[in-house]
C-alpha cells in the first residue's frame, strides 16, 4: 500500500477535526457491522484495531472493506505486523514504542505512523525520523496533560496523540489543549459496550460528540 501525500495530509487533518480515535480489540467478528454503523452514524471516521487478539487482521480487513472508515492497526510491534496490517487494509499504524523498522516501512510507503513515546529521548527519536505527530503512552502513568505541556516546551513542533487513562471525565481537558491532535482509547467504543447494549453504546458516542461540539 502506498498513500499519496494529499491523502496523508487529509488524514491528519480529519483526525485533528474529529479528535477521537477509538481503540478496538476484536474477539468476536460478528459485532463489526455494528461498529461501522455506530461510528459512521456519529461522524467518527477513524478506528484503530489493536493487535491484542488473534482476530486483528480479519477485523481490519472487514472494517476496511466498505472504504467508509479510516481503519488503522494498533499495538504494532513488528515489521511483519505492519506488513500484514497494511496488506489487509490498514491506512495508518500505531505502535506502543519507537520501532525503527516499522517507522521506516511506513515512511517508505507514505503511511501515517504514530510511534509510542513517553520521554524526551523517545520524542527526539521520532523527530529524527521526520515525524511530528506521536502517540503519548501510557498518558496517565507518564504525567498526563501536565507532562505533555512540559514536553511541548522544547518539542514545540510536535503534536501528541495520548492514550492510556483517558476517559469520559477527562478527555475534554486533553482535546482542548493545542498540543493535542486527538485522544485515543477504548472508552470511546469497545466490543464490550456493543455486546452489553448497542443502544447505550450509540448514546454514549452521541454524548461524546456533543461534548466536543460544545467545547469548540
Amino acid at each position: 500500500m502506498m498513500i499519496d501525500v494529499e491523502k496523508k495530509e487529509l488524514m491528519y487533518q480529519t483526525l485533528a477535526d474529529c479528535k477521537l480515535l477509538p481503540l478496538y480489540t476484536a474477539t468476536d467478528l460478528s459485532y463489526l457491522p455494528q461498529v461501522e454503523e455506530l461510528l459512521l452514524r456519529n461522524e467518527l471516521p477513524f478506528i484503530e484495531v489493536t493487535f491484542r487478539s488473534d482476530l486483528a487482521l480479519e477485523a481490519i480487513k472487514q472494517l476496511a472493506a466498505s472504504g467508509k472508515l479510516i481503519v488503522g492497526a494498533g499495538t504494532v510491534r513488528t515489521l511483519q505486523e505492519a506488513r500484514d496490517a497494511t496488506s489487509n487494509g490498514a491506512q495508518f499504524i500505531v505502535s506502543p514504542a519507537i520501532v525503527p523498522e516499522v517507522i521506516e516501512f511506513c515512511l517508505e510507503r507514505n503511511i501515517p505512523v504514530f510511534p509510542g513515546t513517553a520521554t524526551p529521548r523517545d520524542i527526539q527519536q521520532a523527530l529524527d525520523f521526520g515525524l511530528h505527530v506521536v502517540k503519548f503512552f501510557p498518558a496517565d502513568i507518564y504525567g498526563g496533560l501536565k507532562a505533555i505541556k512540559s514536553l511541548s516546551g522544547p518539542f514545540y513542533d510536535v503534536k501528541f496523540l495520548p492514550t492510556g487513562g483517558i476517559h469520559e471525565s477527562n478527555f475534554l481537558e486533553y482535546v482542548n489543549a493545542e498540543e493535542i491532535i486527538a485522544v485515543g482509547g477504548s472508552f470511546i467504543l469497545s466490543e464490550k459496550m456493543i455486546r452489553e447494549d448497542v443502544e447505550s453504546a450509540d448514546e454514549h458516542l452521541q454524548q461524546l460528540v456533543q461534548l466536543l461540539k460544545k467545547a469548540k
